[in-house]
């Protein structure tokens, strides 16, 4: 039996260079990739970016404009302007920003360049949940009660509530994240819940539209990782378990799921190959799942790498990045479903630089002193270094750490040790409640949902581990040395000669060129 050969080198067709649409750990990831692959790299970046890491790492970078993400890493047309000026042949979106607007993917193919992601009618698709709720209905991929069109209003809504049975759930059509999202427990709560949901959903999507669908009481979100190229062949990778949340957004991630055997991990998988065929869906892509009471149902589709890829990557052996290049660059994927073998249990805490006692509210400023952890299992993918700032224009995510065993125990040992290594200075991070999920007795014992933060953390705010005096010495000491023998890189400017509108500067790191 053939086996994945992920580490094949890239059949140069048509990439050689590609400019990453992003910042952060994501960008870091990206470039990380293409080096690997022996591709240039190129990153943009905004002026509160100008000596990121991301930005020391890849081989040009250029400035798009000032700090807001709307005058900078939102602007589809200079996004393009510079990857022309660079001669790149393809753009990376990471995620988040611009990864699932289909007018920028297919803004992307008309100028010419290649477009690391799927066809911007997929995109375009399973951006919207109701289309998206239709076209996996007639897949015969299971979904959660409800509607699959858009409400006319708070009386249908109500409607089609006395039906399903409360509580439900509203949410954005166009929507993700949370936002546009509300439960609803009674008849009384509907019309103002329903105007709540539709004016959120306007503001954060310029779409007001909202549908209904019954509320699932204690799921977990189960989701799939796809794989398909443009010849028709599409795989999944197995199943990531993403149920602990807070504000409906993943803070922790593993895989496998403790609740999937092997029948039901197959079912979910073929339903995951069957909604990807469906749309006609091409690179790499998540289906999310909600699963109760041994059931599944269609949640939505990610068109898009996501944060949680490493934990697949370690248990696959597969690199998803470089996947999605070979699959953008025209080639087949190198395996079928047979092929794919699973090993070992990897878990994920992603480290934000937020206070997690207050609510877990944003951090920001500079990190004085940084020490990730290592060894034997242990993964950090972060976007950040000593003396970084952590700024307000942006997400708060530093790194994702993840750690990998042979099996689950010996994962969260891992992560336990991990997390008590990670030393950061200057911010509020959320190592001490990733610390405190790593030693609760539900996640111990795999008897949780998405309702965990909810249910148990209000409850253990004092579990939440503070660093020893011995550590907070070590930190205070490092910092201050830091400051006085910081030999960290200085980013200058470098002339750019090009002619090219809009006017673009050029940075490089001093003293290397790659």
């Amino acid at each position: 039996m053939t086996k994945p050969k992920p580490w094949r080198a890239l059949k140069i067709k048509k990439i050689k260079k590609i400019l990453i649409a992003n910042r952060g750990e994501i960008a870091v990831r990206v470039i990380r990739g293409c080096h690997d692959l022996g591709l240039t790299s190129v990153a943009v970046y905004s002026e509160a970016d100008q000596l990121s890491l991301h930005v020391r790492l890849a081989d040009e970078a250029y400035l798009l404009g000032p700090s807001p993400s709307k005058e900078s890493y939102l602007l589809q047309e200079k996004i393009i302007a510079v990857a022309k000026q660079a001669n790149a042949d393809a753009i990376h979106p990471g995620y988040g920003f611009l990864a699932e607007n289909a007018g920028f993917a297919q803004k992307v193919s008309d100028a010419g360049l290649i477009f690391i992601g799927p066809p911007a009618s997929a995109i375009e698709l399973m951006g919207d949940k109701t289309a998206a709720r239709q076209c996996m209905k007639k897949a015969k991929v299971p979904i959660v009660p409800g509607t699959e069109s858009a409400l006319s209003g708070p009386e249908e809504a109500l409607t089609v509530s006395k039906t399903l049975g409360y509580p439900v759930l509203l949410k954005a059509s166009a929507g993700g994240g949370g936002k546009g999202m509300r439960v609803v427990k009674s008849e009384k709560e509907i019309e103002a819940a329903f105007r709540a949901a539709s004016s959120e959903a306007e503001s954060a999507f310029g779409d007001g539209r909202v549908y209904v669908e019954k509320y699932l009481a204690e799921p977990r979100h189960i989701e799939f990782q796809i794989l398909a190229d443009n010849h028709g062949n599409v795989v999944h990778l197995g199943e990531r378990e993403c149920s602990i949340q807070r504000r409906h957004q993943k803070v922790i991630e593993e895989s496998p799921s403790v609740v999937l055997d092997k029948k039901l991990r197959a079912q979910m998988g073929e339903a995951a190959v069957n909604a990807a065929k469906a749309c006609g869906y091409q690179n790499a892509g998540t289906i999310e799942f909600m699963f109760e009471n041994g059931g599944f149902y269609f949640l939505e589709m990610n068109t898009r790498l996501q944060v949680e890829h490493p934990v697949t990557e370690l248990v696959t052996g597969i690199d998803l990045v470089k996947e999605q290049i070979r699959v953008a660059n025209g080639e087949k994927l190198g395996y079928s479903q047979k092929d794919i073998r699973f090993s070992g249990h990897a878990i994920e805490c992603r480290i934000y630089a937020e206070d997690s006692a207050n609510n877990f509210m944003p951090s920001i400023g500079k990190i004085d002193f940084l020490q990730p952890a290592a060894g034997p299992g242990i993964r950090d993918d972060g976007g950040y270094y000593q003396g970084s700032e952590v700024s307000m224009f942006y997400d708060s995510l530093i790194s994702k750490l993840v750690t990998f065993g042979k099996d689950r125990e010996e994962a969260i040992a891992r992560m336990k040790r991990a997390l008590s290594e990670y030393l950061i200075q200057g911010v509020e991070t959320s190592i001490p409640f990733c610390k405190m999920v790593m030693q609760h007795e539900k996640f111990i014992n795999g008897d949780f949902d998405t309702h965990f933060v909810e249910k148990e953390f209000l409850n253990h705010l004092d579990e939440l581990s503070t660093p020893s005096k011995e550590e907070e010495k070590i930190a205070v000491i490092a910092a201050t040395l830091f400051h006085h023998t910081n030999n960290s890189k200085q980013l200058k400017p470098v002339n750019n000669k090009s002619n090219n509108t809009p006017k673009i500067s050029n940075w490089k790191v001093a003293g290397r060129r790659r």
